[in-house]
């Protein structure tokens, strides 16, 4: 036990305990034994004990000397309870999992386990991605072919264990007509796995609940009628911060995307609230099978349009489907974009503010939050994974699938509210 020994030990300090804490494999790695580590116990404590320090941020800055935390306060509470089971050996099942996808080549190098540090910082491309891009785009064709679901990364709230899965499938994908069987048997296996591991619920992510390829979610409560996990798409509470972004006193919005799940269920609130709505819509079948959902008394406030001139003096857009920019201009100076369209548009506009897409900050007692969700901040979800966290702590029963039911909507972000998980 040499120099090299202790240049492995920093290595694996700051690279290879993502391996270990994410639990990237079945069965977590015993801890090494004293008689054949060759490194006194203290430096074998201190993998787990500074691994604290970059997901919890506030606590266990001491290396090895933990000591000084104790005096400063700054000594995490669970480090030995977590050091205790490390070296036990023993494995948490998830009570709750978020079903991600891979956005694209260059976002499949934003995960712990490829480059802790990148992870950690909202995604943006970076110029030390382009030689590694290669590399990548092989991996894609390497997990489409052989790979399934795999764990991205882990939170704990409330003493519960939360994970991030993702479907080894790129957004592309998604679109491809002989891709769709597939994808649905990827998530299926992984709700069946999800349900024998005992796991609460299952939020699906982006495009894992489209409504082309599973009718968010519905095919898998038909298939699977007997399922004790909840299959939930978390789009109810993504509505209601949609919702609670619009400004009081607003007396009419125009939407684009608004016969979708979303667009549905945001119209048919705001008519309630006698919020005049201007439907982009070239179906006329499909703007008025919306409209009869809507009370009678309420049906004057949803009104189709299928040109954008008609939106030219509306200041509040709710985005839903892509804009060009040549669509953008018709929007008059000071309009506000708010968006649900994913990707979200470009700022093209600069005498005009644009939203971002609907997000949440999770309760500060979330621990173990390393890595950040694509594009957000460390901390922060995305809307429909904050409502699939809401659906675990309320204990709901139902499965969350197919069309959003309006009036939960209130029910849902009051819950969110409740709970601590706040709009960003």
């Amino acid at each position: 036990a040499g120099p090299a020994s202790l240049t492995r030990y920093i290595w694996c300090v700051y690279f290879g305990t993502a391996r270990q804490i994410v639990q990237l494999q079945p069965e977590p790695t015993p801890p090494p034994r004293a008689g054949n580590s060759g490194l006194p116990i203290e430096l074998r404590f201190a993998i787990l004990y500074h691994t604290i320090h970059h997901t919890g941020k506030k606590a266990n800055f001491c290396l090895f000397m933990p000591l000084f935390d104790r005096l400063g306060g700054t000594l995490d509470p669970e480090s030995w309870e977590l050091q205790r089971k490390n070296r036990a050996g023993m494995d948490e099942a998830p009570d709750f999992v978020f079903l991600a996808h891979v956005v694209d080549v260059m976002q499949s190098m934003h995960v712990p386990f490829v480059m802790r540090t990148f992870a950690s910082t909202p995604f943006a491309v970076r110029a030390f991605l382009l030689p590694l891009w290669p590399i990548a785009l092989l991996f894609m064709f390497m997990v489409w072919a052989w790979s399934k679901t795999f764990i991205i990364s882990y939170y704990h709230l409330r003493g519960k264990l939360h994970q991030i899965w993702a479907v080894p499938r790129y957004g592309f994908h998604y679109f491809l007509p002989f891709a769709k069987d597939g994808i649905n048997d990827q998530i299926e296996l992984a709700i069946l796995r999800a349900e024998r591991m005992g796991v609460k619920v299952v939020s699906l992510a982006a495009l894992n609940k489209n409504e082309a390829l599973n009718g968010g979610g519905t095919l898998f409560v038909n298939k699977h009628p007997d399922l004790r996990v909840r299959v939930v798409h978390g789009n109810t509470l993504t509505a209601a911060v949609i919702l609670n972004e619009i400004p009081k006193g607003t007396t009419e919005v125009f939407m684009t995307g608004a016969t979708s799940k979303l667009g549905r269920a945001i119209a048919l609130y705001l008519c309630r609230k006698k919020i005049r709505v201007m439907m982009m819509t070239l179906s006329t079948e499909r703007f008025q099978k919306i409209q009869k959902e809507a009370a009678a008394e309420d049906q004057q406030y949803l009104v189709q349009v299928t040109k954008f001139q008609s939106a030219e003096q509306c200041k509040t857009w709710i985005v839903g489907k892509w804009l060009s920019p040549r669509e953008q201009r018709w929007a008059s100076p000071g309009t506000h974009f708010h968006q649900f369209v994913v990707p979200p548009i470009l700022g093209f506009r600069r005498d005009c503010t644009y939203g971002k897409l609907a997000a949440m900050r999770l309760p500060k007692d979330a621990r173990g939050l390393g890595s950040c969700e694509f594009s957000l901040e460390r901390g922060v979800v995305h809307a429909c994974h904050a409502g699939g966290v809401v659906h675990f702590l309320e204990g709901y029963a139902h499965h969350e699938v197919g069309a959003i039911d309006v009036d939960r909507i209130d029910v849902v972000w009051e819950a969110a509210l409740k709970h601590g998980i706040r709009p960003v």
